[in-house]
């Protein structure tokens, strides 16, 4: 096996899910942070191995990929021992699909909205609108999770990675509330107790945590 190096920072959800997928598969690999918040991704030296100037970056000896969605699913392919984190039946990998592209579009947008203003722009007066849009997430990965024990079936994937790396921030602003949304509760506890899951994602991720409490915001 060649060289494999991971470009990112914890903070980063994306980069908490490949960790989790690497974790997953027992691969080893060197870890690079780039500090986005001192602008590395925007030096000459990172441009060129990227030059969309995003986390994550995957080097697979000389082989680039970013996205942490295409990364992931590649990672499962060529280093799995099986398919269950990635599905090759076409049906169950629809599925797994499907969850992948709410991650990126409704899970993603949501967090955004939310996060953009506070973190780029010190608004910490967060509209209600977007908790409530929150909440809609909640409603939805609840009703997923109505057919199996894991966001895309009895089987976990890669699609639960990129949907738990989102909500560890997430649950700042809107608690789960567990008498609502059962099943998201369960599942949180049940990815929680993954032998990896701390490394990979809890413990990187309470810096960032930290520093969201700390911008004090309010719900308007």
């Amino acid at each position: 096996m060649g060289k494999l190096t991971l470009y990112g920072l914890d903070g980063s959800p994306s980069v908490r899910s490949v960790f989790l997928t690497l974790r997953a598969l027992g691969v080893e690999f060197e870890y690079k942070i780039v500090n986005l918040l001192e602008k590395e991704h925007l030096k000459p030296e990172f441009l060129k191995i990227n030059p969309l100037h995003t986390v994550p970056v995957l080097d697979d000896d000389g082989f680039i990929l970013i996205d942490s969605h295409a990364i992931n699913s590649y990672l499962v392919g060529k280093y799995g021992k099986d398919d269950s984190l990635y599905p090759k039946d076409l049906k169950r990998r629809a599925i797994v699909d499907q969850r992948l592209h709410y991650d990126s579009s409704v899970v993603t947008s949501a967090g955004k909205n939310i996060l953009a203003p506070l973190l780029g722009e010190n608004k910490t007066e967060i509209p209600q609108a977007r908790i409530d849009a929150l909440e809609g997430v909640y409603k939805n990965l609840n009703l997923f999770l109505e057919s199996g024990d894991y966001l895309a079936g009895d089987n976990l994937t890669i699609a639960d990675f990129h949907i738990t790396a989102a909500l560890t921030a997430f649950l700042v602003f809107l608690p789960l509330d567990a008498t609502k949304y059962p099943k998201l509760a369960a599942w949180i506890q049940r990815i929680k107790e993954l032998p990896y899951y701390e490394e990979a994602n809890g413990s990187r991720a309470a810096h960032f945590v930290g520093f969201i409490k700390s911008k004090n915001f309010t719900i308007a």
